[in-house]
């Protein structure tokens, strides 16, 4: 029951992570095409984005070195040449990790900035690193609501 619910969890909060920064990357875009000036909601946005972010990457560290079967396999045996084994084992928390810290530097960075277009500018930047580091790592060869 534990692993089922840590996975189907973590399956259905991909598509949070991926709507919360891709809504603040849109605001952050729209906001330097229109020039306006950085609102409340477009900190909210950010502010959201990061929380469920963060939320991701905990419940993914607890179903990585307490929970998973592949991941406590590649612990203790290696990958065996399985290339499934070795993107859990390696490369999926390495570049998940790795887009959080990007994104958390970004936000910090853009929580600093008084100018909006800089802080627009400073969102759409580091947000869409942390994106595309996230697109690479998902593991879309997965189903998309996994629960098994």
């Amino acid at each position: 029951m534990t692993y089922s619910f840590f996975l189907a969890t973590h399956s259905t909060f991909r598509w949070l992570v991926l709507a919360s920064i891709t809504l603040s990357i849109a605001l952050s875009v729209q906001g330097l095409i229109s020039k306006r000036s950085y609102s409340s909601i477009d900190n909210l946005s950010r502010i959201i984005a990061g929380a469920i972010t963060h939320t991701q990457l905990l419940i993914g560290f607890i179903f990585y070195f307490v929970i998973s079967p592949i991941t406590r396999s590649f612990m203790s045996n290696g990958s065996g040449g399985n290339d499934q084994i070795t993107f859990f084992g390696i490369y999926h928390i390495l570049m998940m990790t790795t887009a959080i810290v990007v994104m958390t530097i970004g936000s910090s960075k853009a929580k600093r900035i008084e100018n909006s277009e800089l802080k627009f500018k400073t969102i759409t930047m580091w947000f869409s690193i942390s994106l595309l580091l996230i697109l690479l790592a998902i593991p879309w060869f997965r189903p998309f609501l996994r629960t098994f």
